[in-house]
């Protein structure tokens, strides 16, 4: 076989105590598009960073092209045409599409019209549909993805890593990076991405690399594998897929009820725009669409944080549109929010003094005015070992968790306080899929109980595992309805773009 592009030999990181990578090695050819697959803290984006230079490796070389390397900055690695495009973008949302793919690499006076030109040549060559002179704030987040993609183009990179490159897009925005992808490597070039996303590693890979722990796992052609065999090598154990049972078809009275709600955000914008759908009993009500189109406000009205301006929130029979969040905490709903470390919990606070946030008024917890310690913590211990949470005991705090432990913990206490409507904002987003997996059978345990469910997701796949009926929306506005199964991913993507089905939902 010809001489790989990129040689990673034998390369260790550590970070204090903590082992990030040991003794990783793997290769990336001329024209092969590698996935690199693992857990939260696997090591994936540490590999990839020392390639890119923002970590220098403490054991190990790199080679590109045969000649060993010491790449120290992001400059130098762009000068070896290594690019990465990380999955928060780093664009200036004032600046033109032009002004920050030029950012840093031109000086003096600039003749924008002629970079316009070139850039709209390099966008054209891949069939990028991109305005030039716009400004990336004013841009969808599938057209500053592209952007991301020519600042690297514009650099001649012919090594491109990304980072969880379709976290932020719809079906069909996903589908034409992928092809652009297969695309770039057919001209030559080689591309590394990172991804949990099982579909997307089968249709783009050539080959897959598992790390787990920090080493690699696994070295696979794609034809040579399968998703059971890559999630065994990714988590060091069979994954027993959750089985969702129907919700059967009730007539009864709905858990919960939006009527026409409508909402204004921080500059007095609309938000939500006559926001209309009920939830049932043992019934998993799925919300699709983009992230930013509303999702977060729905769950907001309905635990009480926003203010609604026009409608109704109606809980099992009940207008609690002017409730406080207490009062509906009391009546039995549970939300797991979209950002654990911002909403779901409090990083300095140990264990069980999270779990008990939101009891900490009521009598369960508490006895003449003290917490009942020993109780709460053999609760917590409970909670611990039921929902198999890698901690020592109640009193760890919770920023020594990694984020999928974290996300059990804040799950365990919602669904403890939710005994009759839980709210699941985004509930695996970020986690890896031992998390996911039992975070999903923990969820279809309450629909089997008859609890209502409330599942917000940018994951088709798992909208379409999870859910027994899917709303999507669009700026503020739900744009249909459908029982799983109506519309396929292709129909649904449609809407999340604002495009209207031909069918009729219910």
């Amino acid at each position: 076989m010809a001489q790989p592009v990129v040689e990673i030999r034998h390369v260790s990181k550590y970070f204090a105590k903590v082992i990030a990578n040991k003794d990783v090695s793997f290769t990336v050819h001329q024209g092969e598009v590698v996935a690199l697959l693992g857990e939260n803290g696997a090591g994936k984006s540490t590999i990839m960073k020392i390639l890119y230079g923002l970590y220098g490796a403490d054991e190990g070389e790199i080679r590109i092209r045969g000649e060993a390397v010491h790449i120290k900055s992001p400059k130098d690695a762009m000068s070896r045409g290594v690019a990465m495009i990380q999955q928060h973008f780093s664009l200036v949302p004032t600046h033109t599409v032009t002004e920050n793919i030029i950012l840093g690499n031109v000086h003096g006076r600039i003749a924008i019209k002629e970079y316009e030109e070139k850039v709209k040549a390099i966008a054209e060559s891949y069939g990028f549909d991109v305005p030039v002179d716009a400004k990336v704030g004013d841009l969808a987040v599938g057209v500053q993805q592209k952007v991301e993609i020519l600042k690297a183009l514009y650099l001649n990179a012919n090594i491109l890593i990304m980072d969880e490159p379709t976290a932020v897009l719809t079906p069909q925005e996903s589908e034409n990076l992928m092809v652009f992808i297969r695309e770039f490597a057919a001209k030559g070039n080689c591309v590394i991405f990172i991804t949990h996303k099982m579909k997307e590693v089968m249709e783009a890979a050539d080959r897959i690399v598992i790390m787990r722990s920090g080493v690699v796992a696994g070295d696979v052609r794609k034809e040579d594998t399968d998703e059971a065999e890559l999630a065994r090598l990714m988590i060091g154990q069979e994954l027993t897929p959750p089985v969702r049972t129907e919700a059967p078809q009730q007539t009864g009275e709905a858990v919960l009820e939006l009527k026409g709600v409508s909402a204004l955000g921080p500059e007095k914008t609309p938000v939500l725009q006559q926001v209309s759908f009920s939830v049932l009993p043992g019934e998993i009500f799925g919300i699709a669409g983009v992230s930013g189109n509303g999702q977060d406000e729905v769950c907001e009205v309905i635990c009480g944080s926003r203010p609604v301006t026009e409608g109704a929130v109606l809980f099992r029979g009940q207008d609690i549109t002017q409730q406080t969040i207490r009062q509906r905490i009391d009546g039995g709903i549970g939300y797991v929010p979209v950002d654990r470390y911002r909403d779901g919990m409090i990083m300095d606070m140990t264990l069980a003094e999270n779990i008990l946030l939101k009891n900490s008024y009521g009598g369960r917890w508490t006895s003449k005015g003290f917490i009942a310690q020993k109780r709460l913590n053999d609760y917590t211990a409970q909670i611990i070992k039921d929902h198999q949470v890698k901690a020592t005991g109640p009193s760890d705090l919770a920023r020594s968790l990694s984020g999928g432990n974290q996300q059990k913990v804040v799950l365990a206490r919602e669904i403890d306080v939710g005994q009759h409507l839980l709210i699941f904002n985004q509930p695996t987003r970020g986690l890896d899929m031992g998390a996911v997996d039992r975070i999903h059978h923990s969820i279809l345990q309450e629909k089997e109980k008859g609890k209502a469910v409330l599942l917000v997701s940018t994951e088709l796949s798992e909208i379409f595992e999870m859910c027994d009926r899917i709303a999507i929306m669009y700026k503020g506005r739900i744009m249909g309805i459908y029982r799983n199964g109506e519309l396929d991913t292709q129909e649904i993507g449609l809407m999340m773009a604002g495009v209207t089905a031909g069918k009729e939902g219910q």
